[in-house]
C-alpha cells in the first residue's frame, strides 16, 4: 500500500526516526556505539534518525535488540478506535436525546423521543440547518407558514433561521433522527427552565 494514500501509516513512519534518537540518547549511546552493537553503519543510523532512510525490519530488529526495547516501542502501529458509539441518553424538557455521533463535530446526530403530551408549539430561530427523519409516530412540524405532519419514513430539512418547532400531534410518542450543528445543539439540549439550563442523564 502506498503510504501517501494512508496518512496514519505515513505519520507512524515519520515518528520512527525521532523515537530512535530519543531511545538511543536515553540509553546514553552514541551513533558509533549503536553501530558497533548492531553492525549498521553510523551514516545509515544517522540517516534513519533524520528520516532520510526508510525504516525496515532488517534495520529495526537489531536496533531494538541493541537498545533492549520491544519493537513496538519503536514502531507504534496506528490505533484504530472502537467504532461503536456508546449511547448515554439524556432528558431535556421531557424529551429524551440519545447521541448517535461520538465526536463533537458538526453536524451531530441524535435520536429524539418526544412524548405525546408535547404538542404545544414554541417557535424558535437560530443559525444553521436541521434535518429530521421520523422513525415512529407522527411528527408535527411548524416552519414559517407551514404546518405539516410527517409519518414514519418521511424526512424534512430546513433553515433554522426561519421560526420553527416540531413535536407530537398528540396521538402518541414520536421518535426521530436529527442532525444539527452547534446552534441547534444549544437550543435543543439545554432545558428552558427559570433557574438554569440543564441536561439530565437517564
Amino acid at each position: 500500500m502506498d503510504q501517501e494514500a494512508n496518512p496514519e501509516i505515513a505519520a507512524t513512519l515519520r515518528q520512527i526516526g525521532p523515537r530512535l534518537r530519543r531511545l538511543r540518547e536515553r540509553k546514553d549511546m552514541s551513533l558509533a556505539d549503536l553501530g558497533q552493537a548492531t553492525g549498521i553503519s553510523k551514516s545509515t543510523l544517522s540517516r534513519l534518525e533524520s528520516e532520510q532512510r526508510k525504516p525496515s525490519l532488517e534495520l529495526l530488529l537489531p536496533i531494538a535488540a541493541a537498545l533492549a526495547v520491544p519493537l513496538d516501542e519503536i514502531v507504534a502501529a496506528p490505533r484504530v478506535e472502537d467504532p461503536r458509539v456508546h449511547q448515554h441518553a439524556g432528558r431535556v424538557d421531557g424529551r429524551t436525546f440519545v447521541p448517535l455521533s461520538r465526536h463533537r463535530t458538526e453536524p451531530r446526530a441524535f435520536k429524539i423521543t418526544i412524548p405525546a403530551a408535547q404538542q404545544d408549539p414554541s417557535l424558535a430561530t437560530h443559525t444553521g440547518h436541521e434535518w429530521l427523519y421520523v422513525l415512529s409516530g407522527r411528527l408535527r412540524l411548524l416552519l414559517g407558514e407551514h404546518d405539516v405532519v410527517l409519518a414514519p419514513g418521511e424526512a424534512a430539512e430546513f433553515d433554522c433561521q426561519n421560526p420553527h418547532w416540531f413535536g407530537s400531534t398528540g396521538a402518541g410518542d414520536v421518535e426521530v433522527l436529527s442532525l444539527f450543528g452547534k446552534q441547534g445543539e444549544r437550543i435543543h439540549l439545554r432545558a428552558r427552565t427559570r433557574t438554569k439550563e440543564a441536561w439530565t442523564e437517564v
